[in-house]
């Protein structure tokens, strides 16, 4: 590949673009059946939530930064739910793909019967000893339908401007045709000198086929600029194994990571920046959870605070939520072991309350740096 790839030093300055971030991913109408097994729910939690646009959201609501969704929705209730809950975290949505219900002929266009639908997806936060679940209904969701020459890539990344855009694993797997509009944003990214981050993502439930996974992933991944993965992720989605035991500490999996990731930047060049979360489960209401982020330009790596024996709420969006940190991080001008504790912090945060997406604010995630750094507890505010 000759196409120059933006690095983490030559993000953009905020003047020249309108958008500091922009996500492309599904996005899903989210079911919580509170402390019920969704078998046995009579109440639902309604929230919204995508791995890719979680991170707009964090961007927005807790970083103040400039985000926008890109996405494909059905112009139904459902999809007015959906759209006004990511409006509400402050994400811009003028650019989101609208499937009309005219079933008028068009390209963008269905019925009124839900053959093309608004994905959504039951999630039961589980227990003790009882694992979260998610049963998802996306086969049928209007981002299966979109095509390249859908978004207008010369206007919002060339005359509008970005500085930072995102996608990921899960949109790449939805269909084949979606997996063409995430390698081609990429790669009109970079023309525009946008810095180019993507979360592997890796769900067995979207494509049980890793091959498949692997193959798309080697397509897109030298046009990244950032990726996030942690082992099962490297191993799933793009083949590389990290030599670790299921139990192992926090230390000793750093160390075993540290080895796929300098092998992952000698076959991506490209790469500036490769990290992840990480998650220790006691159980599905405690946990013990870290965070490493590789800068591949200078060869060294930064280490967030480790937080052990965690009581959460709600694991998902745990990992959206640290990538949302550390891009937020380098857009304001921090330097990288901030990046990467704001992006282990935030990502804690937003497993304390529920929904995939962030319900904290940058002061709270600057205390708890603080309070993970200095190993201390938990005080009321008064």
């Amino acid at each position: 590949m000759s196409q120059k790839v933006i690095t983490y030093p030559e993000i953009k300055p905020a003047e020249s673009c309108k958008y500091d971030g922009v996500s492309l991913g599904e996005v899903m109408l989210r079911l919580d059946p509170y402390d019920v097994p969704t078998a046995r729910a009579r109440l639902f939690r309604v929230s919204q939530g995508g791995g890719e646009t979680n991170v707009a959201c964090g961007m927005a609501y807790t970083f103040g930064l400039r985000s926008a969704v890109l996405t494909a929705l059905v112009d139904d209730n459902i999809g007015l739910n959906i759209r006004n809950q990511m409006r509400e975290a402050g994400v811009d949505t003028s650019n989101i793909c609208w499937f009309n219900t005219d079933n008028d002929g068009s390209a963008h266009s269905t019925d009124q019967k839900g053959t093309l639908m608004n994905g959504m997806n039951f999630t039961y936060n589980g227990k003790g000893i009882i694992p979260s679940d998610t049963a998802y209904y996306r086969a049928h969701s209007a981002v299966r339908q979109l095509k390249p020459g859908d978004f207008n890539w010369d206007k919002i990344f060339g005359e509008e401007g970005v500085r930072v855009f995102n996608t990921g694993g899960i949109l790449t797997l939805i269909s084949p045709t979606s997996s063409e509009v995430a390698i081609e944003a990429v790669q009109k990214a970079n023309e525009n000198g946008v810095f180019v981050a993507a979360d592997l993502n890796y769900r067995g439930k979207v494509q049980p086929d890793k091959s498949i996974a692997r193959s798309i992933n080697k397509k897109m991944a030298p046009y990244l600029g950032f990726l996030v993965g942690n082992d099962s992720d490297l191993s799933d989605a793009l083949g590389y194994d990290t030599k670790v035991t299921k139990n192992a500490s926090f230390e000793e999996w750093v160390e075993a990571y540290k080895e796929t990731v300098k092998k992952l930047s000698q076959d991506f060049p490209n790469l500036s920046l490769i990290g992840t979360q990480w998650r220790g489960a006691v159980n599905a209401d405690m946990i013990h959870w870290g965070a490493v982020l590789y800068d591949a330009l200078n060869k060294k790596f930064y280490v967030a605070a480790l937080r052990e024996n965690v009581p959460i709420q709600d694991r998902t969006g745990g990992g959206d939520s640290f990538a949302s940190g550390v891009l937020s991080a380098l857009m304001l001008g921090k330097d990288l072991q901030t990046a990467v504790e704001w992006g282990a912090a935030h990502g804690i945060l937003v497993q304390e309350t529920p929904g995939d997406f962030t319900m904290v604010t940058l002061k709270e995630v600057e205390r708890e740096v603080k309070r993970a750094q200095a190993g201390g507890g938990v005080k009321a505010l008064r």
